[in-house]
């Protein structure tokens, strides 16, 4: 119990430290960060509780939210496969899997790719076009270990390698995801409480032969000279967020849940979240979501979140899941999602 209780101790420390450095720079660096991929969320009920659900997503799809979530999972194994109809035009897919291992913990594997379409190459010579087209890849690959370490509280983190290619010119980095969940705070029944440190790591730098530029001759005996472009280093969008849910039976066949979250980060605004879910017989949900950021309204893009989702069992456990978010300037956003789970 000692060895528990320090454990968590410095976790708490570690959130403390990481929370003052980064109310200093919240708000006076607003767009300053890069590999903004890494902020879009994934699978339908995380987005439909708008990503406030940090104390109580169980499982898979705890993955991206916040990766202790891992280990309170009742299943053996489990895969989660989803779709987001992103802004303009652009496809993210996402994929992951975990397993179980007595004595062990909780491994999981996700992958999320964006698909940006074809997009006209343009270049100094050719403003308007060249004629051809390209395709950026972005690709987000991530490992995940959590581990019960007392029946109230559980840990988790993920180290992500992310991929970004444009053309012949291309960046690559790690960020690293850290979480908790505690149960039944102050011995109340139902309820949770989470957080995550998510998005940290080393500086990236674009680098490659798409760099290089043709000198502009100053003699003729020199010949032909080339240059390099250095690409400025970019930080990683990093967050710290924090949050609560509390679930309570209505009825013998239906329960409500109740969740609020805190966002403070390096690269815009805070962000207040809250949610609900409300379960029919574990078969049938409803599910809302709003998010709140102080001082940056009209600069706010996204909004409102909705869904639902349908859940049956006939050896394998199958979970569908549907989730809206609201976008100003764009299209609405929607989430398609499918897990399957073996106990």
């Amino acid at each position: 119990m000692i060895k528990v209780f320090t454990y968590f101790l410095k976790i708490s420390v570690l959130s403390a430290i990481m929370i003052a450095e980064l109310f200093a720079g919240g708000g006076r660096r607003n767009g300053t960060a890069g590999a903004q991929e890494l902020l879009i969320p994934v699978g339908a009920r995380g987005l439909a509780f708008n990503g406030a659900n940090l104390a109580s997503l169980e499982g898979v799809e705890a993955i991206f939210y916040n990766p202790a979530g891992l280990a309170a999972s009742n299943f053996s194994s489990e895969a989660m496969f989803s779709y987001m109809n992103y802004i303009a035009d652009i496809g993210v897919s996402y994929a992951a899997i975990s397993t179980s291992f007595e004595g062990f913990g909780s491994l999981g594997f996700s992958i999320k790719s964006i698909d940006f379409g074809d997009i006209p190459e343009t270049t100094t010579q050719n403003p308007y076009g060249t004629g051809s087209t390209f395709s950026p890849t972005f690709v987000t690959v991530g490992i995940t270990y959590a581990n019960s370490l007392t029946d109230r509280i559980q840990v988790g983190v993920t180290g992500n390698i992310i991929s970004e290619n444009i053309i012949s010119t291309s960046a690559t980095g790690i960020a690293f995801n850290v979480g908790v969940q505690y149960s039944n705070i102050v011995d109340i029944t139902g309820l949770k409480f989470g957080v995550v440190l998510k998005n940290f790591g080393p500086q990236i730098v674009f680098d490659g032969p798409d760099l290089i530029r043709q000198a502009e001759a100053i003699s003729t005996l020199r010949g032909l000279q080339f240059y390099k472009i250095d690409g400025a280093k970019f930080e990683l969008p990093s967050q710290i967020q924090l949050g609560l849910s509390y679930e309570r039976n209505i009825s013998e066949d239906s329960k409500f849940l109740v969740i609020g979250s805190f966002e403070n980060n390096n690269f815009s605004n805070d962000d207040y979240k809250v949610a609900g879910e409300f379960a029919f017989k574990e078969a049938f949900f409803l599910r809302g979501g709003y998010s709140y950021m102080p001082g940056s309204e009209e600069e706010q893009l996204f909004g409102s979140t909705f869904g639902a989702g349908f859940n049956i069992n006939s050896g394998i456990d199958i979970t569908v899941d549907y989730a809206y978010r609201y976008a100003r300037y764009f299209e609405p956003n929607h989430v398609f999602t499918m897990k399957l789970a073996i106990e």
